[in-house]
């Protein structure tokens, strides 16, 4: 192995370590949580069938998402163990993989992009408006999706090595520029076209490809403990292995909230258009308080894998106890603010009498999860950290497909939306009880008799 100096990641104090690691990425999050609440609150000046439109198109958005996050999530484990490991020339392999899966993905989104838009939206909904303003914003957003996978993936490999500060630069870079293109292009200001939908979507890959390039720029400027050699790559089946091993999962497991919010958008359509851009408004709120959490994630991966490569037991369970602590602490936050305060965050959005009557008893309700939530979240981090993704996956397929949709949809044969949102509640209880019971195989399995195991790779 080639040897490499110790990273902080072994050494720093836990408590200051996650911080200073997860902070930026917290910050980071915030401000793309802030430009996807931006995104909706003006595309909601166009009309509530606009806002449905972008809620129906939702599910695919996140099964890009899905793609390039559960990717990033299976390098960021593999090579932060290898760095761990001091395995020097492991990592700048998977580092040169990971962006190899990053062209491959968007290649596939791209067909897609060019030939399942009009399918997928027809298959929620046969209002014309909505479906010219769903496929206008979807089809730009897919074909042009290059500069998220990008951005993604560098801002991954700088997290491997605790460089978190540049991928809150990197992220803030890209949501900035989106909020300021938002309107110019929607609204033709400042002598641009009114571009209405498509002005959004522009807008957001616009933001993504600048981000994207500033994340390339300071991997090469900054990320010293990692090399890619792009002239004379090939790629290593084992390695792409290894960050499948980890990334499929999690890939499935965030896919799933694809299926999930596919579903409900049918159902909430038996009810309305106007339930279903409830929906689609709840879903950018509560991005505000969960996307905190998973900063707090991206953050805790690197250095629970970190240390569980270095062997250092008692540093993994302060670790994993101060993430639970503080994401529990984030989401108690966010339950009260939307408590207290559901008919201002419908109003940002333009909210008319009907959306407000359906959305405020939403927003009360499925808040009530919000506490379990973050401790399931971070508990499926854990699992992915220690490379066992399949127990995220059995968790987000409990909570989700076995739980809620059914849930939600026996619900709605009463008739009675408000019994609908209860459906996430219930989930999220069940899943919590399911967590606890991971949580303690990991812990036995992996932590308890750290010097005396071997470590898997």
């Amino acid at each position: 192995m080639e040897n490499i100096k110790e990273n902080k990641m072994g050494i720093l104090p836990v408590n200051r370590l996650i911080l200073s690691m997860s902070v930026p990425m917290m910050v980071s999050m915030l401000i793309q949580s802030l430009y996807n609440i931006v995104d909706s609150i003006f595309v909601a000046q166009i009309n509530e069938e606009a806002l449905t439109a972008v809620s129906l198109a939702f599910p695919v958005q996140n099964l890009l998402i899905a793609v390039q996050v559960g990717t990033g999530v299976g390098m960021n484990a593999l090579l932060s163990r290898q760095l761990g490991e001091k395995n020097k020339a492991a990592a700048d392999r998977t580092a040169a993989n990971g962006v190899f899966l990053a062209l491959a993905h968007y290649a596939v989104f791209l067909v897609l992009g060019l030939t399942a838009v009009t399918l997928f939206f027809r298959t929620q909904t046969t209002d014309p408006v909505i479906l010219n303003y769903g496929k206008t914003y979807l089809m730009i957003v897919m074909c042009f999706s290059i500069g998220q996978f990008i951005q993604v993936t560098y801002e991954r490999l700088l997290q491997s090595t605790g460089q978190t500060i540049y991928t809150m630069y990197t992220q803030g870079l890209g949501a900035i520029i989106n909020i300021i293109l938002d309107p110019i292009f929607i609204f033709g200001l400042l002598g641009f076209p009114k571009m209405g939908m498509a002005g959004a979507a522009w807008a957001t890959v616009i933001g993504q490809v600048i981000a994207a390039s500033a994340a390339i720029y300071f991997h090469h400027r900054k990320n010293t403990e990692l090399s890619i050699d792009y002239k004379s790559f090939k790629p290593d089946k084992k390695t792409i292995k290894g960050i499948y091993n980890v990334g499929i999962p999690s890939m499935v497991m965030v896919s799933i909230t694809s299926v999930t919010t596919y579903s409900l958008n049918v159902i909430l359509m038996t009810f309305s258009s106007t339930a279903t851009a409830v929906y689609g408004v709840y879903y950018k709120l509560q991005s505000f308080v969960f996307m905190p959490v998973f900063g707090l994630n991206n953050g805790m991966i690197p250095i629970l894998a970190y240390n569980y490569g270095a062997r250092k037991k008692e540093r993994m369970v302060k670790i994993i106890a101060y993430s639970i602590a503080y994401a529990m602490g984030i989401m108690l936050f966010g339950l009260v603010i939307f408590q207290v305060f559901p008919e201002q965050l419908l109003n940002l959005f333009n909210a008319s009498p009907e959306m407000m009557t359906i959305g405020m008893p939403a927003l009360r309700t499925i808040s009530l999860s919000f506490i379990l939530a973050g401790f399931s979240v971070i508990c499926s981090t854990v699992y992915q950290a220690f490379g066992r993704g399949f127990l995220s996956l059995a968790i987000s397929v409990c909570r989700q497909l076995v739980v809620l949709v059914p849930a939600a949809y026996l619900f709605s044969l009463s008739g009675n939306i408000k019994l609908v949102w209860w459906s996430y509640p219930i989930a999220e209880l069940i899943s919590a009880v399911l967590c606890v019971i991971f949580l303690r195989y990991i812990y036995k399995k992996y932590i308890k008799n750290i010097n005396t195991q071997s470590i898997l790779r």
